[in-house]
């Protein structure tokens, strides 16, 4: 026989595209159209329906960037139509290949109920089912001509990216608005030949499945006129039932599809778009839902589902009826999708507090897995917090974006820092925008890198980033997926059922242990810095807030400001959203989170200060409050008191110019560079800076990746590098970093279109280097680095994490460990050889690399370069991206184990803080081990009183410690982070108000501490 399979399938797609899909629709007539244009920001709907609109027709040009425009359509349906299915077709202008990038529009009624989104895969809103013929028609469209930031030719620069620089140029040409006939018949006949269509596709040339296809699909074809589509259409269908009946073999691939749509909290969009965002899609969703009795779609980021709560209470009604129908379902339990690599460890345990405890408050559902298929890379923390959350199942998909490295395995479980362990699966549809085309059906069943030991996978299920969700054609094509032969099989279920299933048949995955680092989109450790900056500073802020007004409570009275303290942590962890926090998002975005971060602190500056002085009394005495989970100066951890004295130091002349600061600790000579030659080690005789090197050196590479601008460093950019010797001025300065005696030096550059100043201090007693970085930043494409060349060997280095720190290699022997040639940090890096070691800690930045060189001409010694990120100024999708001033300060310190480099990370990141009141502070709780760090001291949510405290051993070892409250205590229990009991956890031993805990390395604790 002949081959003529290539000849059906060209035949095929012509005839659906040019007969049968335009048949769909036989009939239409003209709708009127009407349109006013909101003269600011998005109205409220009571207003956008009352306005009086003027004339528009089909073709003309509306919407200036990022405006609103409230359309209305009205129109009759012709009394011949009476009987049929009729829909409206609104095509604001659309381009269908770029769903959730462009203009969208929310359909309402004139009375103000919401009908469905409307979104270039989903134009239509059904009128009638049947139509009685006659009825009036009249429609409402909140339309937000957003721009189309990310284009065809992406990542090039523009200014669409922020309303006060976009112009009012109109984006968009308003295209088809008709009443029409939906012929039903035809368009499942669509689906029958695009589901055969595209499984044919995929199937061996040789296999007799694939010939059985093409023959149905023939025939199908030659039963249809092409003068009478709608006619024949049923009798195509018919020639094609045998084919769609044969079953799936046993050993096919098992596919959950769960309906889906990744909404990104702020991107190319700004916050205030992705609330009608989220209004469009879960009215597009609830709508479905009532239409198709088998689809379950579910939706995360609890901050999403309140944005609906508060401004669409209508949809949010509907929502409601869906959840407790099981059809609409909460996913993930976190505020939002954040970004994990460097939310600090408070932070990741807050997403999953408030998200959790939102959807048990609102629904009782306790949600089990986290789900974060887009988020770039997951630290090595993550685990034990997702456990501790009460959540034992994690869900990502973004691992397949790597470059360098195929990710081994599927399902899997992802054992933490701790020895904690997650079931895990990655889709290996390799998407979270699936539309259950053939091609992603069968590369998953290919994919599936866990065949022989397991047959099921997930696959989320419609388009995201308000491209509308789940469409009627993707529940089409899972139907007849749903057993079909050739093909893996498909159910719409719920991600617990889908989790439930493949934990079962799978009791023993394969383990991966430490981070998932995505080897990809390494540079989000480093844009927008103040960013970033705003970040770690609330973070810290809420410590001390949280700390100070507990504290205050228990001993005063002071009035704990739950409420306040509820809204400022979702504001902060809104931000963390994995486009904000990354600096992946437009710059309207991060000027409006700069301004938030600057709220935030004046609101918890205000409270800390409060607290304070209630806790001070009235007096003369000068306090100081040591936020720090570590003494400092005399002064306990959560206690204030007055601080040592210290005798003050002055730098010194140095040969051949420069300055010598020295302390009796530590000897630091700065040369007339004003780079640091030398950082040497008074007790233990041993110099950190490697032979020829020089500490505190900024360097200036050129970064301009291949794409994904924000988003990516490629490891080229270290192939060319500028290093900032030349200086200005260097010079004896007043005071260092808290003027209390010590020595400092000032040194000026300029370099390009930029200038930068650093003050490298040294204070009495301190064995640590502080240098203060103010940048003045105007280079474009450009990346800088501060660097560090140590005189170490190490084959490792630490960098904190989540209640802990991880481990990664020095060396490139592997091309996993290449990889990671830029990591994220917390507050420090830590390198060490036996008994000795060096501390790199910082107040804000994430980004670093770490190299290393063996040096010649004898030595033969090893030089461990540690290379702080600074600044990058990449052009899209902010094309000013970091310009300005900005403030770094980061502290080398020499001899300093791995416990020495937490204390240092939390008292750089902690400032002293002096109050003049009448008394000290006992601190409201103690630790008496070094190792065991409190992270959290405060209230319980619940506003019972109760004092909850959460710790966890640092240095990676086990630990006893004793926990003594500076109360008195009726009862001790040990928590989840919700701060519920845990069943299964034995009570701590206890004498009074001091606890006594053993912690294995890195091991997480919450106590409630309920006073008596």
């Amino acid at each position: 026989m002949h081959d003529d399979r290539t000849l059906v399938e060209a035949r095929l797609r012509r005839v659906l595209d040019e007969r049968i899909r335009p048949a769909v629709y036989p009939e239409s007539v003209p709708l009127q159209v009407a349109v006013w244009h909101a003269p600011g920001e998005p109205v409220p709907v009571e207003e956008g329906l009352a306005a009086e609109p003027g004339p528009i027709e089909v073709g003309a040009r509306w919407g200036a960037p990022w405006g609103t425009s409230w359309f209305r359509v009205t129109g009759t349906v012709p009394e011949a139509w009476a009987g049929r299915t009729v829909e409206a077709l609104l095509d604001l202008g659309f381009d269908e290949n770029m769903p959730g990038f462009q203009c969208e529009g929310l359909v309402y009624r004139p009375d103000g109920t919401p009908v469905k989104g409307l979104n270039p895969r989903n134009q239509w809103v059904r009128i009638g089912a049947p139509a009685t013929g006659g009825e009036e028609v009249v429609l409402h469209i909140e339309a937000a001509s957003n721009p189309v930031v990310l284009d065809y030719h992406p990542f090039l620069p523009t200014r669409l990216g922020d309303k006060e620089t976009a112009g009012s140029e109109p984006q968009y040409t308003l295209a088809r608005m008709d009443l029409a006939v939906f012929d039903e018949t035809v368009w499942q006949l669509v689906m029958d030949l695009e589901v055969l269509g595209e499984l044919m596709a995929e199937l061996p040339g040789d296999s007799a499945r694939r010939y059985d296809l093409v023959r149905a699909v023939e025939r199908a074809l030659d039963a249809v006129d092409l003068q009478d589509v709608g006619g024949t259409a049923a009798r195509a269908r018919q020639q094609l039932t045998a084919v769609l009946a044969a079953p799936a073999v046993p050993s096919a691939h098992r596919i959950s599809a769960v309906g889906h749509a990744h909404i990104d909290s702020a991107w190319l969009w700004p916050l205030r778009e992705t609330v009608r965002k989220v209004a469009r899609t879960t009215s597009n969703m609830t709508a479905l839902i009532e239409d198709e009795p088998d689809f379950v779609f579910a939706m995360s980021q609890a901050q999403q589902w309140a944005w609906v709560k508060e401004h669409r209470p209508e949809v949010w009604a509907r929502v409601k009826k869906a959840v407790a129908d099981g059809r609409f379902v909460p996913a993930g339990g976190m505020w939002v999708e954040s970004d994990t690599n460097m939310p600090g460890s408070e932070a990741m345990a807050r997403q999953f507090v408030h998200g959790k405890r939102f959807f048990l408050d609102e629904f009782g559902i306790e949600n089990e897995e986290a789900w974060l298929p887009d988020t770039f890379g997951f630290a090595a923390g993550l685990p034990q917090i997702i456990r501790a959350a009460g959540s034992k199942w994690l869900l990502t998909q973004k691992i397949s974006w790597s470059r360098t490295n195929t990710f081994p395995h599927h399902t899997f479980q992802w054992e933490g820092i701790d020895g904690t362990r997650i079931f895990t699966h990655f889709p290996p549809v390799d998407t979270y925008n699936c539309s259950m085309k053939g091609s992603e059906i069968a590369h998953a069943a290919r994919n599936f890198k866990d065949k022989g030991r397991a047959r099921h996978s997930l696959a989320p299920t419609g388009w995201g980033d308000g491209g509308g969700g789940t469409t009627r054609e993707m529940v089409a094509k899972a139907a007849r997926l749903r057993d079909l032969e050739g093909s893996a099989t498909v159910a719409w279920e719920a991600p617990r059922a889908f989790f439930e299933k493949a934990e079962a048949e799978y009791p023993e995955p394969p383990v991966w242990v430490g981070e998932l680092y995505l080897e990809l989109h390494r540079a989000t450790l480093t844009s927008q810095a103040q960013t970033k900056q705003g970040n770690r500073r609330s973070e810290h802020l809420l410590r001390e807030a949280e700390l100070w007004a507990a504290t205050a409570a228990v001993r005063t009275g002071f009035p704990y400001p739950h409420e306040d303290l509820d809204r400022i942590w979702k504001t902060v962890l809104l931000h963390q959203f994995h486009d904000i926090l990354p600096g992946s998002s437009i710059a309207w975005v991060h000027r409006e989170a700069r301004a938030t971060y600057a709220r935030i602190a004046g609101e918890l500056n205000v409270v800390i200060d409060a607290a304070q002085r209630a806790l001070a009394g009235e007096g003369t005495r000068e306090l100081l409050f040591n936020s720090a989970p570590h003494g400092r100066g005399g002064v306990p951890a959560g206690g204030a008191g007055a601080a040592r004295p210290s005798q003050g130091t002055t730098p010194a002349p140095r040969a051949g110019g420069g300055y010598v600061l020295d302390n009796g600790l530590l000897r630091v000579e700065i040369d007339a560079r004003g780079l640091v030659v030398s950082a040497y080690d008074v007790e233990a005789g041993r110099e950190t800076v490697a032979p020829g090197g020089a500490a505190g050196l900024l360097q200036l590479h050129p970064d301009f990746p291949n794409m994904w601008d924000a988003w990516d460093v490629d490891e080229f950019y270290r192939n060319t590098v500028t290093d900032l010797t030349d200086a200005e001025s260097v010079q004896a300065d007043g005071p260092g970093e808290s003027g209390g005696g010590g020595a400092s030096v000032r040194v000026t550059r300029a370099f390009g279109a930029s200038r930068v100043t650093q003050v490298l201090s040294l204070s009495p007693g301190e064995r640590r280097l502080v240098i203060d970085t103010e940048v003045d930043w105007h280079e474009t494409e450009k990346f800088l680095k501060l660097a560090f060349p140590l005189d170490m060997h190490a084959e490792r280095y630490a960098s904190e994490t989540q209640f802990g720190h991880v481990h990664r290699p020095t060396h490139t022997n592997t091309s996993w460990e290449a990889a990671k040639f830029e990591a994220c940090n917390h507050r420090f890096v830590h390198l060490a050889e036996p008994g000795w070691g060096v501390a790199i800690v910082n107040d804000s930045t994430y980004g670093h690399d770490v190299t290393r060189t063996v040096r010649g001409d004898g030595d033969r010694g090893t030089t461990t370069t540690v290379r702080v990120s600074l600044l990058r100024a990449p052009r899209f999708p902010d094309p000013e991206t970091d310009q300005g001033v900005h403030r770094f300060r980061h502290a080398l310190v020499p001899g300093a184990g791995i416990g020495d480099a937490v204390r240092e990370g939390w008292r750089l990141n902690l400032p002293e803080r002096w109050v003049t009141g009448a008394h000290e502070v006992a601190p409201l709780v103690t630790v008496d081990e070094d190792a065991v760090v409190v992270t959290a001291v405060k209230l319980a949510d619940d506003g019972s009183g109760d004092v909850v405290v959460r710790f966890h051993e640092a240095h990676g070892g086990r630990a006893r410690a004793s926990l003594t409250a500076g109360f008195e205590v009726a009862d001790v229990t040990v928590t989840d982070l919700l701060e519920r009991p845990l069943a299964d956890s034995e009570p701590p031993a206890r004498e009074g108000g001091r606890v006594t805990v053993r912690l294995r390395p890195f091991e997480l604790v919450t106590l409630r501490l309920r006073r008596s």
